[in-house]
């Protein structure tokens, strides 16, 4: 495992849609896009209409969701989404 990297996992009401280590993620937050990276602070948020976006090696993947919230704790970022 990279030092670097973070846990993702993103799950909808009828699946996981990723559950990797990623090196980012950024979200559509209620007050904005924002970014989790390594040690992020503990957050709770709401999540709007948008796209998640994360890194995993080198490249960039997207999700469009309709909306959702995240928790990022001790390096894990969970994600519920609606689709």
């Amino acid at each position: 495992m990279d030092t670097t990297e973070i846990l993702l996992e993103i799950v909808s009401p009828e699946k996981t849609l990723v559950h990797r280590m990623v090196g980012s993620v950024s979200l559509p937050g209620a007050a904005g896009r924002f970014e989790i990276l390594k040690n992020h602070a503990p957050i709770i948020s709401s999540l709007t209409s948008g796209e998640i976006k994360f890194v995993s090696g080198h490249n960039e993947n997207r999700i469009v969701i309709k909306s959702g919230f995240v928790e990022v704790n001790d390096n894990k970022v969970s994600v519920c989404v609606e689709l």
